[in-house]
């Protein structure tokens, strides 16, 4: 996985609408990469809805968050459409094959899939909090506000 402190790496993918998202282009603004396993599953969907509902939150602290799984865009279009989420971003992993999940280090080859995992980087794209959680949990939405908080009193 990824060390916090590294530089994390750059990526473009495209989200649930078909729009292209470039990591790079967000530079200026600290952002949350909620790796997740699958959509249509249970706990990935609490985890995406976590993130649509603090929305407001995250843009108090200057933050954008992003799912990430190695579904296709029809899929997360689908998903997103089923979920009512309209605001957070769901990238679409699929091509190359967990080629983003890879760089970060949480593709699971044997399965597939990534790890359910969650970075934080900074506004100039530094890793500041990296996290698996076990596939079956809920990455708890206060410890990543709480680690977002603390990016402000540095």
């Amino acid at each position: 996985m990824i060390d916090v402190g590294a530089a994390a790496p750059d990526f473009t993918l495209k989200d649930q609408r078909g729009s292209e998202l470039r990591l790079r282009a967000l530079r200026g603004k600290r952002v949350v990469l909620g790796f997740h396993p699958l959509a249509w599953t249970k706990v990935c969907a609490e985890q995406m809805l976590d993130l649509e509902r603090h929305k407001a939150e995250f843009d108090r602290l200057g933050a954008v968050a992003l799912g990430i799984s190695v579904d296709s865009v029809p899929s997360k279009r689908a998903w997103a459409e089923a979920l009512g989420i309209e605001e957070t971003p769901l990238l679409a992993d699929f091509w190359p094959h967990g080629e983003v999940a890879r760089k970060f280090g949480v593709f699971r080859e044997e399965d597939g899939f990534s790890e359910r995992a969650v970075f934080i980087l900074d506004e100039a794209g530094i890793v500041r909090f990296a996290k698996v959680y076990p596939i079956r949990e809920l990455p708890p939405i206060e410890e990543l506000l709480e680690a977002l908080e603390g990016l402000s009193r540095r």
